[in-house]
C-alpha cells in the first residue's frame, strides 16, 4: 500500500502548479466543489500506482478555493497526479470521481502514455515537476515588424519525420534545428507551428478508434511542451529540447509563433474521459447546456472551454506570459478564437474580456496575436474579430484568389481588393493591410500541389467514408482527377501553383506559405489529414530536389518582397499620388490599357502599384506592373499609357519554363514601350521599374 500522510511544512495559495522551492515542491490547484483533494506522487513512469498519497488538510492547507500543500525532500523531476472527492451530479454539471488520476491544469510537463483503465478510470500520462532554468545564451525576442513578416505554417513531426529528411532526431524538435539550413535558405522570418502543447499520443478513449491525433488539436496540458516530439525520454527532456529549438532559431533570425488551442480539450463530451478539468471543477471550466448534464460544442470537437469565466481567463492568460517569458516564443496564432468571443452561455460579445487581456497584456505587447476569426459552430469574425492588436487569418483572401485563378466571373474586384491589402475587412476599424494574414492553403485542405490536382476531397484513408472535410474547396484537376503524365494538364497546373504563389507575396498583407507548398507536397487529395501520422502527411524531401525549379521561384518571390516596400505598405493603398509629380500609390486597368469594368463578369486586369520613396540610392524602390488573366484562352494585354513613361524589366511569367519563369535578379527582357503582349491562358506576368 502507497504511504499516506499530511503536509510537512506551511504553504502559500500562488502561483498555481508545481513550483520547485526550498527543501521541497509546493503543490496548488484550484477547486471551488472538491470536499477533499490529494496529491499521488510516484517513483516512476511506468508505476500503475503511486508511492504516496499526500492527503490536503481543508483547515490548514485550503485558502478560498485553492488548495495548497509543500511537500519536503522532492524536487524537479517528480511524478505526480492530483486527485478530487466531490458531488457527482451530472444534472448540475458536477463530474466529480474520486478514482480518477487527474492532469494538473498548470502541468509544466507531461510524461509516459495512458495505462490501462483500472475499474474503468483511465490513467493519463503523469505531471512532471519542472525547473525552467535554461541557458539562453542571451536570446531575447527578435521583435520583427509583422509587416516586414514572412510566416511558414509547419508541423514539428511531419516537417522531418520522413525517412527522407535525413535527419538524426527526425520528427522531433531537434530535427527542426537540423534543417534550419532550408528554412534560412528560403527566406522565411516566421514558422508557426501546429500545436505543441500536450495533446493524446495514443488512443484514450477506450474502443478500437486508433486513429491517431496527428494534427495536435487535441489539448492535454496548455503549458506543457508536446512530449512526443522529444528526442530524450527523462521525464522533461522536451522542456530543454524545445527552448534549444528556439534558440536556434533566433539566432538564424527566425520568429516561432505557436498555434494554440483553448477552445476545446481532449475530454470530450459527457461521454469521454475524466482527465483533469472535469475532475477538478467542470462547471468551471467548461459551457455547459441542459442544465449542465451536457457540453456546449462551438469546437466540434465535443466540448467548449470556458474562456470568458474569470478562473479559466486567468489560466489562459497566465499560460500565453508562461511561454512568452519562459520559452521566448514570439507570437501566437488562436485556434477558432471566435470561442473566445463568447459567454458562458455561448453568445457572441461585441468586448469579450479575454481577448481584451490578451491584447492589452503588457508582457505580451511584443508578440504577434493572430486570431482564426471563426468556430465550427457558425460564428464568422474575419474583418471585425477584437482591436488593433489582433491580425487575422484572412479567409475570405483564401476563397478569393482561389475563385479568381479558377476562372470564376465576377471575382475580379474580389481579387483586387485581396491584392490591395483587403481595406474592405480592416481599414473600418483603423488596422493595417498587416492586419490581414494572407494565404492560399493552410493545415487545414488540400495543399497547394492538390489545389491543382483535385476538383474533390479524397479523404477515404480517414475512415470516415470522405464525409470529414471541406467540400468546397475551389479547387480544380484541369481535366484529369488525380496524378497524369498529360503534359496539357501538367503544364496547366504548374503554371496555376506559380500564379497562386504569386499572388500571395506580391499581395498587401503577410503571407503565410504552408509547408512543402514550395516543393509541391502532396495529400493525395487528403484535405483533413488530422489523423494521417505517414507519407500522407510528411515532408517528402525528394520532392524539394524533384521540383528546384518551383523552390528557386518561391525563394526569389520572398526575397523580392523582403527588398521592396512597394508590396509590403503599412498604410492602405488609395489611387493617389504619394506627393506632386508622382504616380498614384495603385492603378487599375483592364486588358486593353483603359479603365476597368469590375461588373462585366472579365478575368483579366493590370495593376500598377507605385513604390513609396526611399533614400537608398544604391537600390531605389521599383514600381511594379502586374497583369493577370484567368481566362482559359489566350488574351492580348497593352501597357496602360501611365506606365509607358518607364523602362520595365520582366520579373515573373508564370507561363515560361524555368529559368525564363522568374528573374530573381530583376534583369529579364525589357518590355518595348507602347508595347502589347499576349498572356496564356491562366497566366501571370510581372514587370518591375528599371533603375
Amino acid at each position: 500500500m502507497p504511504l499516506s500522510h499530511p503536509a510537512l511544512q506551511f504553504s502559500h495559495p500562488l502561483p498555481y502548479g508545481a513550483i520547485p522551492l526550498d527543501g521541497g515542491v509546493q503543490f496548488v490547484v484550484f477547486s471551488r466543489s472538491a470536499t477533499a483533494v490529494r496529491l499521488l506522487l510516484y517513483d516512476n513512469v511506468a508505476d500503475a500506482e503511486p508511492t504516496e498519497i499526500v492527503r490536503y488538510d481543508p483547515e490548514s492547507d485550503r485558502w478560498g478555493d485553492m488548495w495548497s500543500v509543500f511537500v519536503p525532500g522532492i524536487g524537479p523531476g517528480q511524478l505526480y497526479h492530483f486527485q478530487a472527492d466531490g458531488p457527482y451530479e451530472p444534472q448540475r454539471g458536477h463530474r466529480f470521481n474520486g478514482r480518477a488520476r487527474l492532469i494538473d491544469p498548470y502541468a509544466r510537463a507531461l510524461v509516459g502514455n495512458f495505462l490501462p483503465a483500472a475499474d474503468g478510470v483511465v490513467r493519463p500520462p503523469k505531471c512532471v515537476v519542472v525547473d525552467d532554468t535554461f541557458d539562453w545564451q542571451g536570446d531575447r525576442h527578435l521583435r520583427r515588424n509583422l509587416a516586414e513578416t514572412v510566416i511558414y505554417e509547419m508541423h514539428v513531426g511531419g516537417f522531418t519525420r520522413s525517412r527522407t529528411s535525413g535527419a538524426a532526431h527526425p520528427g522531433t524538435y531537434l530535427g527542426v534545428i537540423e534543417k534550419i539550413p532550408y528554412l534560412k535558405s528560403l527566406g522565411v522570418t516566421a514558422v508557426e507551428l501546429m500545436p505543441v502543447h500536450e495533446f493524446p499520443i495514443n488512443n484514450c478513449f477506450g474502443g478500437t478508434d486508433e486513429r491517431p491525433n496527428y494534427w495536435g488539436y487535441d489539448p492535454l496540458a496548455f503549458f506543457s511542451p508536446h512530449r512526443g516530439y522529444a528526442v530524450g525520454t527523462e521525464p522533461g527532456a522536451q522542456v530543454a529540447e524545445f527552448k534549444e529549438m528556439v534558440r536556434a532559431l533566433h539566432s538564424a533570425g527566425i520568429e516561432v509563433i505557436l498555434d494554440v488551442v483553448f477552445n476545446h480539450t481532449a475530454e470530450g463530451n459527457e461521454l469521454g474521459p475524466t482527465l483533469s478539468f472535469k475532475g477538478l471543477e467542470n462547471r468551471v471550466y467548461y459551457m455547459l447546456d441542459n442544465g449542465g448534464s451536457r457540453y456546449r460544442n462551438y469546437s466540434g470537437c465535443g466540448n467548449t472551454v470556458n474562456g470568458n469565466h474569470p478562473i479559466v481567463r486567468e489560466l489562459i492568460f497566465l499560460c500565453l506570459r508562461h511561454w512568452v517569458l519562459n520559452y521566448h516564443v514570439d507570437g501566437f496564432r488562436f485556434d477558432l478564437a471566435s470561442i473566445l468571443s463568447r459567454d458562458r452561455n455561448g453568445e457572441l460579445l461585441p468586448n469579450p474580456p479575454l481577448v481584451e487581456t490578451i491584447a492589452e497584456d503588457p508582457l505580451l505587447a511584443d508578440t504577434k496575436i493572430i486570431a482564426e476569426a471563426w468556430d465550427a459552430a457558425g460564428a464568422y469574425q474575419v474583418g471585425s474579430f477584437a482591436n488593433l492588436r489582433w491580425a487575422e487569418w484572412n479567409g475570405r483572401y483564401r476563397d478569393d484568389a482561389r475563385r479568381f485563378w479558377r476562372g470564376e466571373p465576377g471575382t475580379l474586384g474580389a481579387l483586387a481588393t485581396r491584392l490591395a491589402g483587403s481595406s474592405d475587412l480592416y481599414q473600418h476599424s483603423g488596422r493595417r493591410p498587416y492586419h490581414s494574414i494572407n494565404f492560399i492553403t493552410s493545415h487545414d485542405g488540400f495543399t497547394l500541389n492538390d489545389l491543382v490536382t483535385y476538383a474533390h476531397k479524397h479523404n477515404e484513408a480517414n475512415g470516415e467514408q470522405n464525409r470529414d472535410g471541406e467540400n468546397l474547396n475551389h479547387g480544380d484537376n484541369y481535366g484529369v482527377e488525380g496524378p497524369t503524365n498529360r503534359r496539357a494538364v501538367t503544364k496547366i497546373r504548374g503554371r496555376q501553383i506559380r500564379n497562386f504563389l504569386s499572388t500571395l507575396f506580391l499581395s498587401q498583407g503577410v503571407p503565410m506559405l504552408l509547408f512543402g507548398d514550395e516543393c509541391r507536397r502532396t495529400q493525395q487529395g487528403n484535405n483533413n489529414a488530422y489523423c494521417q501520422n505517414n507519407d500522407i502527411s510528411w515532408f517528402d524531401w525528394e520532392l524539394v530536389e524533384k521540383h528546384v525549379d518551383l523552390e528557386r521561384f518561391t525563394k526569389a518571390l520572398i526575397a523580392f518582397r523582403k527588398r521592396h516596400p512597394a508590396v509590403r505598405r503599412s498604410s492602405f493603398l488609395k489611387g493617389e499620388p504619394l506627393a506632386p509629380g508622382m504616380l498614384p500609390d495603385v492603378s487599375w486597368f483592364s486588358a486593353d490599357g483603359g479603365a476597368v469594368n469590375w461588373d462585366n463578369g472579365d478575368l483579366s486586369l493590370t495593376c500598377l502599384l507605385a513604390a513609396p520613396p526611399s533614400q537608398n540610392a544604391e537600390d531605389p524602390p521599383r514600381h511594379i506592373l502586374l497583369m493577370c488573366h484567368a481566362g482559359p484562352l489566350p488574351r492580348e494585354f497593352t501597357v496602360p499609357e501611365l506606365a509607358r513613361h518607364l523602362r520595365w524589366s520582366l520579373f515573373i511569367n508564370t507561363a515560361a519554363d524555368a529559368p525564363a519563369d522568374i528573374f530573381p535578379n530583376l534583369d529579364g527582357p525589357e518590355l518595348r514601350p507602347n508595347a502589347r503582349l499576349t498572356l496564356l491562358d491562366r497566366s501571370l506576368v510581372c514587370f518591375v521599374s528599371s533603375r
